[in-house]
């Protein structure tokens, strides 16, 4: 279960709620990027969410119900996975993603489908749900993708889908001024932050000063920050 949020106003801020059971996380920050790592049983340490000082911000939650169309197969052969690392290390843009996810190319690990929400420095959205197809949205004034995918919408229920999160971030978002900052984006995630399957790390991302604010474990007072060298 996760919370992804990007809201244009006066500022793009991102936000980003990491809910996971049961896996070793670590944030790792400094000059070129804050992410949030997992550590994969064969692969080690994976750099999977979090933001580059070019601007973009990698948001992957899993979608539920799962579907199998995600699988790796006949002409799905670029993984989720990877190009989200690509993305998050400036080895590939927004625009090389967008190019690929159109072209239906992209697939998910066997047995779960990931899905993400990624944006720029300006505030652009490209979802992407294996499978299912992909979106972009010219800096809309705000996006939100929690656990189930937009193209099915409520069609298929399923206890951890998160349309409940969802409501709720929207609900804030459409209620948001042009004034919308980091301490207003802590207040969403925080009413989205989860128990069973539990909120271990929260994040915001103030693109104009190229700045990252984060939390631990729902330690709502105790934020770290990373400015980021901009380019």
């Amino acid at each position: 279960m996760c919370t992804s949020i990007v809201f244009n106003g006066r500022k793009t801020i991102v936000g980003w709620n990491l809910d996971i059971l049961d896996m070793e996380y670590r944030v790792t920050a400094n000059d070129a990027r804050v992410c949030i790592e997992i550590n994969d049983a064969k692969e080690g340490w994976l750099p999977l969410f979090g933001a580059n000082a070019r601007g973009d911000f990698v948001a992957m939650p899993t979608c539920w119900p799962y579907d199998g169309r995600s699988d790796p197969g006949e002409g799905r052969q670029s993984n989720l996975l990877v190009l989200d690392i690509d993305l998050l290390l400036e080895k590939r843009t927004l625009g090389e993603l967008r190019e690929i996810a159109e072209s239906g190319a992209v697939c998910s690990v066997p047995g779960v489908s990931f899905q993400a929400q990624l944006s720029d420095r300006e505030g652009n959205v490209l979802q992407i749900v294996p499978g299912q197809g992909s979106r972009y949205l010219e800096r809309p004034r705000y996006s939100v993708m929690t656990n189930f995918s937009p193209f099915k919408g409520d069609s298929e229920l399923h206890p951890w889908m998160g349309l409940d999160r969802y409501n709720v971030a929207v609900a804030a978002l459409e209620a948001a001024d042009d004034d919308f900052g980091v301490e207003a984006c802590f207040d969403v995630l925080r009413s989205c932050a989860q128990t069973v399957c539990p909120t271990v790390v929260s994040m915001v991302f103030d693109v104009a000063e190229n700045a990252v604010y984060w939390c631990e474990k729902q330690a709502w007072e105790d934020v770290r920050v990373q400015r980021m060298c901009g380019k």
